[in-house]
C-alpha cells in the first residue's frame, strides 16, 4: 500500500514542505529506513539522524527543515505517528462467520457480521455484537454481552454475566468476572462470602495480557470508559475505575476502591481496599497507598505521600550518611579532647587561703 505525501498531510492535517507527489510505500524507524519510507522526529537529535537516514519523508512538529528530505509538517509528531501506522500496517481483517469447532449455545445471539474463531465457546443468552471478532479459544459464559466492533485475542474468558461495550480490545489471557476475595473468618476456618456482581466495561477500554478483573461481591466492578490497562494488573471486587484513566504492568487495586477520571497509577503501584482517588490523580511507581487522595494530587513512596512531601524526605534520607560521618568525626574529636586532657582547674580554696587572700 502506498500515499503520496500530500495524502499522508491531508489524513494528519499537516502540510507538505517539498514534493508533495513524493510516493511514501512504508514506515520505518531512521536507523532501519530505506528509500520510500517516511519517518518521524520529535526532537533536534532525533531529526538529525532522520535526515542522514535512507528514508524519503519526514514527519516533524516545529520549525524543522531540510535541503535533503519531504518534510510533513503536523502538530504534534508524536501523535502523528501513532495515527500513521495504523494506515501501513493494519490490523487484520476477519471475515464474519463463525468456525466450525466453536460451541455456541442455542439461545446466544451472534451478529451476521461478528467473527467467531476456532475452538471458541459462547454460553446461553450472551450477544456477540456487530464487527465483534473473537479470534480464537475465548470462553464467553452465559449471560455476557459483548458491543459492536470489539476483539477478544486469544484465549481470554469472560465470566457469566460480564458486559463489554464498544470497542473493547481484551488481550490474551485476560480473565474478566472471577470470584472476588471475599472470605470471613469462623470457627478456626475461613469461610468464602459468595460473589454474586458482576463486571461490566465501558466502551473504548482496552485491558493487556494476563489481566484480572474480579466481579463484584453484590454490585459491579466496572472500568470506565477509554480507560487502558497495562499488562499483568489485577483489579478486585466492587472496584470502580473512572474514565480515561491509566493502569501500569503489575498494579493492584484492592476491592472496593473507587478511582476517579483521568487517573495514572504508575507500575507496580499497590491500592488499599475502601479507598477513594480523586480525579487526575497521578502516584508514581512502586507506591503503596493507605489514603484517600484529593483530585489532581501527585503521590509517590511507601506508604504513599504528596509527592513534595516524599521527595525531601528522600533528599534528607540522602544526607544521612553525610551527617552519620560528621557526628562520629565530632566524637572523635570530644574524645580526644576528654582523654588528652590533665587537671588544671585549681583546687577550691580553703579558708585559710581565702583569708590569707
Amino acid at each position: 500500500m502506498s500515499f503520496t505525501t500530500q495524502e499522508i498531510a491531508v489524513r494528519l492535517g499537516g502540510e507538505v514542505i517539498g514534493d508533495p507527489n513524493l510516493v511514501i510505500k512504508g514506515f520505518a524507524p531512521a536507523d532501519r529506513a530505506q528509500p520510500g519510507d517516511l519517518t518521524f522526529a520529535e526532537n533536534e537529535n532525533y531529526f538529525a539522524r532522520a535526515e542522514q537516514s535512507n528514508a524519503s519523508a519526514i514527519i516533524v512538529d516545529g520549525t524543522f527543515t531540510s535541503p535533503r528530505k519531504t518534510i510533513i509538517k503536523v502538530p504534534n509528531s508524536r501523535i502523528a505517528f501513532a495515527k500513521i501506522l495504523p494506515i501501513f500496517f493494519p490490523e487484520p481483517v476477519f471475515a464474519p462467520g463463525i468456525h466450525p469447532s466453536a460451541v455456541v449455545a442455542p439461545t446466544a445471539r451472534v451478529d451476521a457480521t461478528a467473527h467467531i474463531g476456532p475452538w471458541c465457546v459462547i454460553g446461553e443468552k450472551s450477544v456477540i455484537g456487530a464487527r465483534t471478532v473473537l479470534v480464537g479459544g475465548n470462553h464467553v459464559g452465559a449471560g455476557c454481552v459483548v458491543g459492536e466492533d470489539g476483539r477478544l485475542f486469544p484465549n481470554s474468558v469472560l465470566y457469566p454475566g460480564t458486559e463489554l461495550g464498544n470497542r473493547v480490545r481484551i488481550h490474551s489471557g485476560v480473565v474478566l468476572g472471577s470470584d472476588g476475595f471475599g472470605y470471613v473468618f469462623e470457627a478456626g476456618s475461613h469461610l468464602k462470602v459468595p460473589q454474586i456482581g458482576n463486571v461490566i466495561i465501558r466502551d473504548d477500554v482496552e485491558i493487556g495480557a494476563n489481566v484480572t478483573v474480579d466481579r463484584g461481591a453484590l454490585g459491579p466492578t466496572v472500568i470506565g470508559k477509554g480507560t487502558k490497562i497495562d499488562n499483568l494488573v489485577q483489579i478486585g471486587h466492587n472496584v470502580c475505575v473512572g474514565d480515561h484513566s491509566l493502569i501500569v504492568a503489575q498494579a493492584g487495586v484492592a476491592g472496593s476502591t473507587r478511582l476517579g477520571n483521568y487517573v495514572i497509577l504508575g507500575g507496580q503501584v499497590g491500592l488499599a481496599g475502601h479507598l477513594k482517588i480523586g480525579n487526575r490523580v497521578s502516584i508514581a511507581a512502586q507506591s503503596g497507598v493507605m489514603h484517600n487522595i484529593p483530585d489532581g494530587e501527585k503521590w509517590m513512596g511507601s506508604p504513599a505521600q504528596p509527592d513534595r512531601q516524599m521527595k525531601r524526605q528522600i533528599i534528607a534520607g540522602q544526607q544521612v550518611p553525610d551527617l552519620i560521618r560528621r557526628v562520629a568525626d565530632l566524637e572523635r574529636k570530644l574524645a580526644g579532647m576528654t582523654s588528652g586532657s590533665t587537671e588544671t582547674t585549681p583546687p577550691a580554696p580553703t579558708p585559710e587561703t581565702a583569708t590569707n587572700q
